[in-house]
Protein backbone atom coordinates (compact mmCIF):
# COMPACT_ATOMS: atom_id res chain seq x y z
CA UNK A 1 0.00 0.00 0.00
CA UNK A 2 2.92 2.33 0.99
CA UNK A 3 4.92 1.52 -2.38
CA UNK A 4 1.38 2.03 -4.72
CA UNK A 5 1.30 5.44 -2.34
CA UNK A 6 4.81 6.71 -3.49
CA UNK A 7 3.97 5.49 -6.75
CA UNK A 8 0.82 7.76 -7.50
CA UNK A 9 3.05 10.81 -5.59
CA UNK A 10 5.66 10.41 -7.98
CA UNK A 11 3.41 10.41 -10.73
CA UNK A 12 1.32 13.37 -9.53
CA UNK A 13 4.84 15.09 -8.73
CA UNK A 14 6.34 14.73 -12.38
CA UNK A 15 3.13 15.24 -14.01
CA UNK A 16 1.93 18.78 -12.23
CA UNK A 17 5.02 20.21 -10.01
CA UNK A 18 7.16 22.60 -12.69
CA UNK A 19 10.54 24.10 -12.03
CA UNK A 20 11.47 25.21 -8.73
CA UNK A 21 12.26 28.01 -10.38
CA UNK A 22 8.62 28.87 -10.44
CA UNK A 23 7.67 27.96 -6.70
CA UNK A 24 10.63 30.99 -5.98
CA UNK A 25 8.65 32.89 -7.94
CA UNK A 26 4.99 32.43 -6.46
CA UNK A 27 6.92 32.54 -2.98
CA UNK A 28 7.86 35.83 -3.89
CA UNK A 29 4.62 37.07 -4.87
CA UNK A 30 3.02 35.54 -1.50
CA UNK A 31 5.40 37.41 0.58
CA UNK A 32 4.53 40.26 -1.05
CA UNK A 33 1.26 40.31 -0.93
CA UNK A 34 0.79 39.43 2.76
CA UNK A 35 3.77 42.26 3.59
CA UNK A 36 0.96 44.50 1.93
CA UNK A 37 -2.37 43.07 3.35
CA UNK A 38 -1.20 41.94 7.13
CA UNK A 39 1.76 44.53 7.61
CA UNK A 40 0.63 47.06 6.08
CA UNK A 41 3.58 48.15 4.47
CA UNK A 42 2.77 49.97 0.84
CA UNK A 43 3.59 48.58 -2.35
CA UNK A 44 7.39 50.48 -3.25
CA UNK A 45 8.14 49.83 0.84
CA UNK A 46 7.47 46.23 0.09
CA UNK A 47 9.92 46.43 -3.48
CA UNK A 48 12.71 47.78 -1.37
CA UNK A 49 12.36 45.45 1.28
CA UNK A 50 12.66 42.99 -2.03
CA UNK A 51 15.62 44.49 -3.15
CA UNK A 52 17.20 45.00 0.17
CA UNK A 53 17.27 40.83 0.66
CA UNK A 54 17.87 40.21 -2.89
CA UNK A 55 21.83 40.31 -3.29
CA UNK A 56 22.40 39.64 0.90
CA UNK A 57 23.00 35.90 0.34
CA UNK A 58 25.99 35.90 -2.56
CA UNK A 59 28.58 34.71 -0.33
CA UNK A 60 26.26 31.77 0.75
CA UNK A 61 25.04 30.52 -2.97
CA UNK A 62 29.04 30.50 -3.65
CA UNK A 63 29.24 27.99 -0.64
CA UNK A 64 26.69 26.14 -1.69
CA UNK A 65 27.22 25.79 -5.58
CA UNK A 66 30.82 24.52 -3.90
CA UNK A 67 29.32 22.04 -1.37
CA UNK A 68 27.50 20.77 -4.79
CA UNK A 69 30.64 21.10 -7.59
CA UNK A 70 33.32 19.44 -4.76
CA UNK A 71 32.20 16.49 -3.84
CA UNK A 72 30.89 15.52 -7.71
CA UNK A 73 34.22 16.27 -9.01
CA UNK A 74 35.81 14.47 -6.60
CA UNK A 75 33.71 11.33 -7.44
CA UNK A 76 34.75 11.27 -10.74
CA UNK A 77 38.41 10.75 -9.55
CA UNK A 78 39.31 7.60 -11.60
CA UNK A 79 40.72 5.90 -8.25
CA UNK A 80 37.11 6.57 -7.31
CA UNK A 81 35.24 4.77 -10.12
CA UNK A 82 37.98 1.42 -9.64
CA UNK A 83 37.40 1.32 -6.00
CA UNK A 84 33.54 1.21 -6.91
CA UNK A 85 34.10 -1.47 -9.30
CA UNK A 86 35.18 -3.51 -6.75
CA UNK A 87 32.77 -2.75 -4.61
CA UNK A 88 29.91 -3.29 -6.62
CA UNK A 89 31.25 -7.35 -7.54
CA UNK A 90 29.96 -8.33 -3.40
CA UNK A 91 26.68 -7.90 -3.82
CA UNK A 92 24.95 -11.49 -5.09
CA UNK A 93 21.69 -10.80 -5.45
CA UNK A 94 19.11 -8.03 -5.26
CA UNK A 95 18.42 -7.85 -1.56
CA UNK A 96 22.31 -7.81 -0.57
CA UNK A 97 22.69 -5.01 -3.56
CA UNK A 98 20.11 -2.92 -1.91
CA UNK A 99 21.42 -3.17 1.41
CA UNK A 100 24.68 -2.05 0.27
CA UNK A 101 24.01 0.66 -1.52
CA UNK A 102 21.88 2.35 0.87
CA UNK A 103 24.26 1.13 3.81
CA UNK A 104 27.31 3.60 1.32
CA UNK A 105 24.62 6.11 0.79
CA UNK A 106 23.33 6.79 4.17
CA UNK A 107 26.40 6.70 5.69
CA UNK A 108 28.32 8.61 3.40
CA UNK A 109 25.29 11.14 3.31
CA UNK A 110 26.90 11.71 6.75
CA UNK A 111 30.14 12.92 5.52
CA UNK A 112 29.04 14.67 2.80
CA UNK A 113 25.12 14.44 0.88
CA UNK A 114 26.52 15.48 -2.29
CA UNK A 115 29.21 12.78 -2.23
CA UNK A 116 26.94 10.72 -1.19
CA UNK A 117 24.24 11.45 -3.93
CA UNK A 118 26.76 10.97 -6.70
CA UNK A 119 28.78 7.79 -5.49
CA UNK A 120 25.81 5.77 -4.32
CA UNK A 121 24.33 6.53 -7.50
CA UNK A 122 27.67 5.36 -9.24
CA UNK A 123 27.56 2.36 -7.01
CA UNK A 124 24.14 1.39 -7.72
CA UNK A 125 24.23 1.50 -11.37
CA UNK A 126 28.01 -0.24 -11.06
CA UNK A 127 26.38 -3.23 -8.96
CA UNK A 128 23.25 -3.45 -11.27
CA UNK A 129 25.57 -4.10 -14.61
CA UNK A 130 27.44 -7.00 -12.50
CA UNK A 131 24.30 -8.62 -11.44
CA UNK A 132 22.93 -8.75 -15.26
CA UNK A 133 26.44 -10.25 -15.91
CA UNK A 134 25.92 -13.03 -13.74
CA UNK A 135 22.41 -13.62 -14.51
CA UNK A 136 20.76 -12.46 -11.77
CA UNK A 137 16.94 -11.25 -11.46
CA UNK A 138 16.87 -8.12 -9.16
CA UNK A 139 14.74 -4.84 -8.79
CA UNK A 140 16.72 -1.86 -10.45
CA UNK A 141 14.19 0.71 -9.09
CA UNK A 142 14.68 -0.84 -5.80
CA UNK A 143 18.92 -0.48 -6.24
CA UNK A 144 17.96 3.53 -7.24
CA UNK A 145 16.25 4.07 -4.02
CA UNK A 146 18.48 2.64 -2.00
CA UNK A 147 20.82 5.15 -3.48
CA UNK A 148 18.42 7.83 -3.03
CA UNK A 149 18.01 7.24 1.06
CA UNK A 150 20.96 9.76 1.73
CA UNK A 151 18.89 12.61 0.20
CA UNK A 152 16.41 11.69 3.59
CA UNK A 153 19.08 11.58 6.18
CA UNK A 154 22.13 14.20 5.52
CA UNK A 155 21.30 16.76 7.41
CA UNK A 156 21.98 14.83 10.48
CA UNK A 157 25.38 14.80 9.46
CA UNK A 158 28.86 16.85 8.82
CA UNK A 159 27.54 19.10 5.39
CA UNK A 160 24.60 19.82 7.39
CA UNK A 161 23.79 23.09 5.82
CA UNK A 162 21.74 24.93 8.23
CA UNK A 163 24.72 23.65 10.81
CA UNK A 164 27.85 24.66 9.26
CA UNK A 165 26.23 27.93 8.20
CA UNK A 166 25.19 28.87 11.96
CA UNK A 167 28.89 28.04 12.48
CA UNK A 168 30.48 30.39 9.64
CA UNK A 169 31.03 33.80 11.23
CA UNK A 170 28.71 36.44 9.25
CA UNK A 171 26.08 34.50 8.47
CA UNK A 172 22.38 35.95 8.10
CA UNK A 173 21.09 35.63 11.56
CA UNK A 174 24.52 36.22 13.11
CA UNK A 175 22.86 39.22 14.96
CA UNK A 176 19.97 37.30 16.33
CA UNK A 177 21.55 33.80 17.47
CA UNK A 178 25.57 34.78 17.31
CA UNK A 179 27.54 32.36 15.80
CA UNK A 180 27.12 28.33 17.12
CA UNK A 181 29.63 25.51 16.53
CA UNK A 182 29.00 22.60 15.16
CA UNK A 183 29.72 20.65 18.56
CA UNK A 184 26.64 22.32 20.07
CA UNK A 185 24.34 21.09 16.97
CA UNK A 186 25.63 18.07 15.07
CA UNK A 187 27.81 17.01 17.84
CA UNK A 188 24.72 16.98 20.51
CA UNK A 189 22.89 13.92 22.00
CA UNK A 190 19.78 14.86 20.53
CA UNK A 191 21.46 14.89 16.78
CA UNK A 192 23.97 12.42 17.60
CA UNK A 193 20.85 9.88 18.66
CA UNK A 194 19.16 10.82 15.19
CA UNK A 195 22.41 10.58 13.14
CA UNK A 196 23.60 7.27 14.26
CA UNK A 197 20.04 5.85 13.54
CA UNK A 198 19.23 6.77 10.18
CA UNK A 199 22.83 6.28 8.92
CA UNK A 200 22.10 2.19 9.59
CA UNK A 201 18.42 1.30 10.24
CA UNK A 202 17.29 2.40 5.93
CA UNK A 203 19.81 0.07 4.37
CA UNK A 204 17.78 -3.13 6.59
CA UNK A 205 14.24 -1.41 5.87
CA UNK A 206 14.82 -1.10 2.26
CA UNK A 207 16.55 -4.83 2.05
CA UNK A 208 12.88 -6.01 3.26
CA UNK A 209 11.31 -4.46 0.94
CA UNK A 210 13.38 -6.48 -1.88
CA UNK A 211 10.68 -8.45 -3.84
CA UNK A 212 11.10 -12.03 -4.51
CA UNK A 213 12.26 -13.94 -7.05
CA UNK A 214 8.71 -14.81 -8.45
CA UNK A 215 7.85 -11.16 -8.33
CA UNK A 216 11.05 -9.75 -10.80
CA UNK A 217 10.80 -8.89 -13.93
CA UNK A 218 13.03 -9.12 -17.04
CA UNK A 219 14.69 -5.55 -17.33
CA UNK A 220 13.47 -4.11 -20.40
CA UNK A 221 15.01 -3.53 -23.14
CA UNK A 222 16.04 0.32 -22.72
CA UNK A 223 17.53 -0.57 -19.32
CA UNK A 224 19.74 -2.99 -20.35
CA UNK A 225 21.21 -0.70 -23.71
CA UNK A 226 21.72 1.81 -20.61
CA UNK A 227 24.05 -1.27 -18.73
CA UNK A 228 25.79 -1.80 -21.48
CA UNK A 229 26.94 1.44 -22.41
CA UNK A 230 30.90 2.92 -21.25
CA UNK A 231 29.16 5.10 -18.59
CA UNK A 232 33.52 6.40 -17.33
CA UNK A 233 35.74 8.80 -19.34
CA UNK A 234 38.98 9.93 -18.09
CA UNK A 235 40.91 12.82 -19.54
CA UNK A 236 44.09 11.86 -21.59
CA UNK A 237 47.35 13.49 -22.05
CA UNK A 238 47.95 13.96 -25.63
CA UNK A 239 50.37 12.55 -27.84
CA UNK A 240 52.37 15.44 -28.62
CA UNK A 241 51.69 17.71 -26.06
CA UNK A 242 52.65 21.30 -25.96
CA UNK A 243 54.17 23.37 -23.45
CA UNK A 244 50.64 23.81 -22.04
CA UNK A 245 49.56 20.89 -22.19
CA UNK A 246 52.05 19.34 -19.96
CA UNK A 247 51.67 21.77 -17.58
CA UNK A 248 48.22 21.13 -17.72
CA UNK A 249 48.95 16.78 -16.57
CA UNK A 250 51.60 17.76 -14.69
CA UNK A 251 50.99 15.95 -10.96
CA UNK A 252 53.62 18.08 -9.80
CA UNK A 253 52.08 21.29 -9.90
CA UNK A 254 48.78 20.28 -8.92
CA UNK A 255 50.39 18.60 -6.08
CA UNK A 256 52.53 21.89 -4.84
CA UNK A 257 49.42 23.97 -5.15
CA UNK A 258 47.41 20.85 -3.21
CA UNK A 259 50.30 20.99 -0.42
CA UNK A 260 48.90 25.25 0.56
CA UNK A 261 45.48 23.99 1.09
CA UNK A 262 46.76 20.78 2.89
CA UNK A 263 48.75 22.80 5.09
CA UNK A 264 45.80 25.18 5.90
CA UNK A 265 43.26 22.72 6.91
CA UNK A 266 45.98 21.06 9.18
CA UNK A 267 46.81 24.22 10.70
CA UNK A 268 42.80 25.21 11.17
CA UNK A 269 41.87 21.65 12.69
CA UNK A 270 45.35 21.91 15.29
CA UNK A 271 44.80 25.20 16.22
CA UNK A 272 40.62 25.45 16.36
CA UNK A 273 40.24 21.98 17.30
CA UNK A 274 37.01 20.37 15.50
CA UNK A 275 36.13 23.62 14.03
CA UNK A 276 33.58 23.28 11.13
CA UNK A 277 31.79 25.35 9.49
CA UNK A 278 30.99 25.52 5.11
CA UNK A 279 34.58 27.06 4.16
CA UNK A 280 36.55 24.59 6.03
CA UNK A 281 34.51 21.52 4.62
CA UNK A 282 34.36 23.01 0.85
CA UNK A 283 38.50 23.14 1.40
CA UNK A 284 38.70 19.68 2.21
CA UNK A 285 36.60 18.05 -0.31
CA UNK A 286 38.43 20.78 -3.44
CA UNK A 287 41.57 19.67 -2.19
CA UNK A 288 41.36 16.59 -1.40
CA UNK A 289 39.42 16.06 -5.35
CA UNK A 290 42.27 17.29 -6.92
CA UNK A 291 44.65 14.99 -5.18
CA UNK A 292 42.83 12.49 -5.99
CA UNK A 293 42.79 13.56 -9.73
CA UNK A 294 46.21 13.99 -9.89
CA UNK A 295 46.15 16.67 -12.67
CA UNK A 296 44.29 20.02 -12.86
CA UNK A 297 43.17 19.16 -16.64
CA UNK A 298 41.82 15.94 -14.89
CA UNK A 299 40.45 18.10 -12.28
CA UNK A 300 39.13 20.74 -14.20
CA UNK A 301 37.23 18.50 -16.23
CA UNK A 302 35.27 17.20 -13.39
CA UNK A 303 34.28 20.28 -11.89
CA UNK A 304 32.97 21.71 -15.83
CA UNK A 305 31.29 18.42 -15.72
CA UNK A 306 29.97 19.07 -11.82
CA UNK A 307 28.95 22.53 -12.19
CA UNK A 308 25.72 21.81 -14.39
CA UNK A 309 24.26 21.16 -11.66
CA UNK A 310 24.37 24.53 -9.69
CA UNK A 311 22.61 26.55 -12.09
CA UNK A 312 19.97 26.25 -10.04
CA UNK A 313 21.31 27.43 -6.91
CA UNK A 314 22.90 30.31 -9.19
CA UNK A 315 19.48 31.39 -10.39
CA UNK A 316 16.85 30.85 -7.10
CA UNK A 317 19.05 31.89 -4.71
CA UNK A 318 18.94 35.78 -5.10
CA UNK A 319 14.91 35.17 -5.32
CA UNK A 320 15.31 33.24 -1.76
CA UNK A 321 17.25 36.04 -0.38
CA UNK A 322 14.58 38.59 -1.34
CA UNK A 323 11.78 36.61 0.19
CA UNK A 324 13.88 36.44 3.37
CA UNK A 325 14.26 40.26 2.67
CA UNK A 326 10.37 40.92 2.70
CA UNK A 327 10.01 38.78 5.69
CA UNK A 328 12.58 40.15 7.67
CA UNK A 329 11.95 43.66 7.20
CA UNK A 330 8.32 44.03 6.45
CA UNK A 331 7.81 42.31 9.99
CA UNK A 332 6.14 39.40 8.41
CA UNK A 333 8.64 37.17 10.60
CA UNK A 334 6.75 38.53 13.44
CA UNK A 335 3.64 37.26 12.01
CA UNK A 336 4.78 33.89 11.25
CA UNK A 337 6.18 33.00 14.03
CA UNK A 338 3.10 34.37 15.89
CA UNK A 339 0.72 31.95 14.34
CA UNK A 340 3.11 29.07 15.13
CA UNK A 341 3.64 29.95 18.47
CA UNK A 342 -0.19 29.71 19.12
CA UNK A 343 -0.57 26.43 18.75
CA UNK A 344 2.59 25.19 20.07
CA UNK A 345 4.24 24.91 23.28
CA UNK A 346 8.02 24.84 23.83
CA UNK A 347 7.93 20.97 24.21
CA UNK A 348 5.92 20.55 20.51
CA UNK A 349 7.49 23.55 18.99
CA UNK A 350 10.80 21.14 17.84
CA UNK A 351 8.25 18.88 16.13
CA UNK A 352 6.10 21.63 14.76
CA UNK A 353 9.00 22.81 13.10
CA UNK A 354 10.43 19.60 11.69
CA UNK A 355 6.81 19.18 10.33
CA UNK A 356 6.13 22.35 8.71
CA UNK A 357 10.09 22.24 7.37
CA UNK A 358 8.83 18.92 5.85
CA UNK A 359 6.49 20.75 3.94
CA UNK A 360 8.26 23.95 2.47
CA UNK A 361 10.85 21.76 1.13
CA UNK A 362 8.85 20.06 -1.24
CA UNK A 363 8.33 23.89 -2.55
CA UNK A 364 11.82 25.25 -1.95
CA UNK A 365 13.91 21.76 -2.53
CA UNK A 366 16.94 23.22 -0.95
CA UNK A 367 18.48 23.08 2.38
CA UNK A 368 20.59 26.39 2.14
CA UNK A 369 17.92 28.49 0.54
CA UNK A 370 14.98 26.54 2.86
CA UNK A 371 17.00 28.13 5.81
CA UNK A 372 16.87 31.54 4.39
CA UNK A 373 13.02 31.57 4.21
CA UNK A 374 12.34 29.50 7.18
CA UNK A 375 15.18 30.39 9.14
CA UNK A 376 14.24 33.82 10.61
CA UNK A 377 10.65 32.64 11.34
CA UNK A 378 12.13 29.41 13.18
CA UNK A 379 14.46 31.26 15.50
CA UNK A 380 11.90 34.38 16.13
CA UNK A 381 9.46 31.62 17.28
CA UNK A 382 11.90 29.99 19.51
CA UNK A 383 12.65 32.87 21.22
CA UNK A 384 9.13 33.66 21.60
CA UNK A 385 8.70 30.43 23.83
CA UNK A 386 12.19 30.33 25.56
CA UNK A 387 13.16 26.88 23.30
CA UNK A 388 16.98 26.83 22.68
CA UNK A 389 17.44 28.21 18.79
CA UNK A 390 19.74 24.91 18.20
CA UNK A 391 16.79 22.48 18.47
CA UNK A 392 14.83 24.53 16.14
CA UNK A 393 17.68 24.51 13.47
CA UNK A 394 18.13 21.12 14.10
CA UNK A 395 14.42 19.93 13.75
CA UNK A 396 14.11 22.23 10.76
CA UNK A 397 17.21 20.62 9.13
CA UNK A 398 15.99 17.14 9.31
CA UNK A 399 12.69 17.95 8.20
CA UNK A 400 14.52 19.49 4.99
CA UNK A 401 15.75 16.26 3.94
CA UNK A 402 13.07 14.03 5.15
CA UNK A 403 10.30 15.22 2.55
CA UNK A 404 13.40 14.85 -0.15
CA UNK A 405 11.86 11.20 -0.57
CA UNK A 406 8.71 12.73 -2.07
CA UNK A 407 9.67 14.54 -4.24
CA UNK A 408 12.43 14.05 -6.95
CA UNK A 409 13.74 17.51 -7.63
CA UNK A 410 17.33 15.96 -5.49
CA UNK A 411 17.16 12.84 -7.56
CA UNK A 412 17.40 14.17 -10.84
CA UNK A 413 21.15 13.86 -10.59
CA UNK A 414 20.60 9.96 -9.68
CA UNK A 415 18.40 9.59 -12.73
CA UNK A 416 21.04 10.66 -15.07
CA UNK A 417 23.72 8.38 -13.78
CA UNK A 418 21.39 5.17 -13.29
CA UNK A 419 18.80 5.78 -16.30
CA UNK A 420 15.93 5.16 -14.29
CA UNK A 421 12.91 7.20 -14.14
CA UNK A 422 11.46 8.57 -11.12
CA UNK A 423 8.21 6.73 -10.82
CA UNK A 424 10.82 3.63 -10.57
CA UNK A 425 12.56 4.99 -6.99
CA UNK A 426 9.24 7.09 -5.71
CA UNK A 427 7.82 4.40 -4.51
CA UNK A 428 10.54 2.91 -2.22
CA UNK A 429 12.02 6.15 -0.63
CA UNK A 430 8.32 6.89 0.43
CA UNK A 431 7.82 4.03 2.18
CA UNK A 432 11.30 3.78 3.93
CA UNK A 433 10.26 7.68 4.85
CA UNK A 434 7.69 7.04 6.43
CA UNK A 435 9.21 4.21 8.92
CA UNK A 436 12.82 6.76 9.16
CA UNK A 437 9.93 9.87 9.95
CA UNK A 438 8.80 7.76 13.56
CA UNK A 439 12.99 8.41 14.26
CA UNK A 440 12.78 12.18 13.14
CA UNK A 441 9.53 12.67 15.88
CA UNK A 442 10.96 11.00 18.28
CA UNK A 443 14.58 13.02 18.28
CA UNK A 444 12.41 16.45 18.20
CA UNK A 445 11.42 15.81 21.48
CA UNK A 446 14.83 14.63 23.16
CA UNK A 447 17.03 17.33 25.23
CA UNK A 448 19.70 19.02 23.46
CA UNK A 449 21.89 17.34 25.30
CA UNK A 450 21.68 14.73 28.30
Amino acid sequence: MIKRLGDVLARLSMKYLPDPFIFAVILTFISFILGVTITHQSVMQMVINWYKGFWSLLPFSMQMCLMVITPAALVAAPSVHKFVDKLADKPKDGKSGAFWVAMLACVSAMVHWGLSLILASIFAREVAKKLYAKGVKFSYGLLGAAAYLGQMVWHAGFSGSVQLLIATPGHFLEKEIGVIPVSQSILTPMNLFVMILTAFLPAFIIAKMAPKEEELQELDTETVKFLKEQHVTHVKKPQNPTIGDRLNHSIIVNYLICALGVAYIVYHFATKGFDLNLNIVNAIFLFLGMILHRTVASYVKAVSDSAKSVAGIILQFPFYAGIMGMIRHSGLVDVFAGWIVSFSTPRTLPMWTFITSSIVNLFVPSGGGQWAVQGPIAVKSAQMLGVDVVKVATTQAWGNCWSNMLQPFWAIALLGITGLKARDIIGYSTAVMLVVGIIYIIGSYLPVSF
